[in-house]
């Protein structure tokens, strides 16, 4: 197998053209969605500034319609952060991910003192009895299981539940100009079907080439960074026989899976609008290919309540929208001086943005921060 040297330009236009953004695309929400192997939810409208960045003429009310027919949920997923997946995906890549929830209840040392001697199963009995009786936040569930168990802390119980029980998020939070607590049940309850705690070799593969797919060429450590999972070098040997394999300009071995695109690194990427949470941006150990070295402190510190803006495909500055009673403004806070054009391309891309995130205001502007 020929062993090539992809620079960074090259890396970064690969995950563009996998992540639809050099060009729009026409397909589904639903399919959009399990090709991205789910989108980052942590904020319930960032999924529909993602998808309407990638899509031609996406509606909120596709993905409205998705979440509340059950066929999307919002739950804890990759990395246990919220995600926005499809149902049947949500069903398949949980067992995969169990041993991260699993970690994340015990790698806390405050938590799991806490939790040493507690019958976790009657926790979790109680837990899931509970919010199958009717969907509960986090804080309705302390407070349910406190009597309980008078002498725990009852957060630490409710976090137990919320980590090793697959749950999902009920509508109305998650739907478009809707909103609503973040009020838990049973993936089993809400989807009528039960969701395993253990998964074999096939399911981790899948989940793998499935991200290579996505977000490939990468390393074991970009996918391990994505996916909160160890021990994904011993998963890419197994699956070396049928990858391909690259590597970048530090000398790190890159894994593909055939046939991905690799478009040329001269080709145009237009100016994107990506929300607070994106994956494009999460999903690897080394984020240079999208996000420069340079803004990376930036982008880190900053980036709170903030989208990201892509100019010639890499993070090159913030955007925001502010709105009063009738008015709608985005304010673009670019890294550097655009040239002008790129502040036409800009403006132009950003009044798409306006029409679809603020549709109902009266008046629309767009204002460029100076840069400092």
């Amino acid at each position: 197998m020929n062993i090539d040297v992809l620079d960074r330009l090259t890396l970064n236009r690969a995950l563009l053209a996998r992540q639809s953004l050099l060009q729009r695309e026409r397909s589904s929400a639903e399919q959009t969605i399990e090709r991205l192997v789910g989108m980052q939810s942590q904020k319930p409208e960032d999924p529909y500034i993602g998808l309407w960045t990638r899509l031609a003429d996406f509606r909120h009310e596709e993905l409205g319609e998705l979440i509340a027919d059950r066929r999307a949920v919002r739950a804890s997923l990759i990395r246990a952060t919220i995600h926005l997946v499809t149902a049947r995906d949500y069903v398949r890549i949980r067992p995969v991910l169990y041993p991260v929830f699993e970690r994340s209840v015990y790698s806390n040392a405050d938590r799991k003192r806490e939790l040493e001697g507690v019958d976790t199963a009657a926790v979790l009995a109680t837990g899931r009895t509970l919010m199958e009786e009717e969907p509960l936040t986090q804080a309705e569930l302390r407070d349910l299981l406190a009597p309980e168990w008078p002498n725990r802390d009852a957060t630490a119980l409710a976090f137990v539940n919320r980590m090793l029980h697959p749950l999902v998020h009920v509508p109305p939070r998650g739907i478009w100009g809707e909103n609503g607590p973040v009020a838990m049940t049973t993936a089993e309850n809400w989807l009528g079907e039960r969701v395993s705690s253990t998964a074999d070799s096939g399911m981790v593969d899948e989940l793998v080439l499935r991200y290579l797919a996505a977000f490939g060429p990468a390393t074991a450590a970009d996918a391990r960074t994505w996916s909160g999972l160890p021990g994904l070098g011993d998963v890419m040997e197994r699956l070396r026989p049928q990858l391909r394999t690259f590597r970048d300009t530090d000398g790190r071995e890159l894994f593909d899976v055939p046939d991905a695109p690799l478009p040329d690194s001269d080709i145009h990427a237009p100016p994107r609008f990506l929300p607070e949470f994106d994956n494009a941006l999460l999903s690897h150990a080394d984020r240079s290919r999208i996000l420069p070295p340079e803004h990376r402190q930036r982008v880190i510190s900053e980036r709170s309540a903030k989208g990201t803006v892509l100019i010639d495909g890499f993070v090159s500055g913030f955007w925001r929208l502010e709105r009063t009673r009738d008015a709608a403004t985005l304010r673009i806070e670019p890294f550097e001086s655009p040239s002008g054009e790129q502040r036409a391309a800009l403006s132009e891309e950003g009044n798409r943005l306006l029409a679809f995130a603020a549709s109902d205001a009266a008046e629309r502007e767009i204002e460029f921060t100076d840069v400092e």
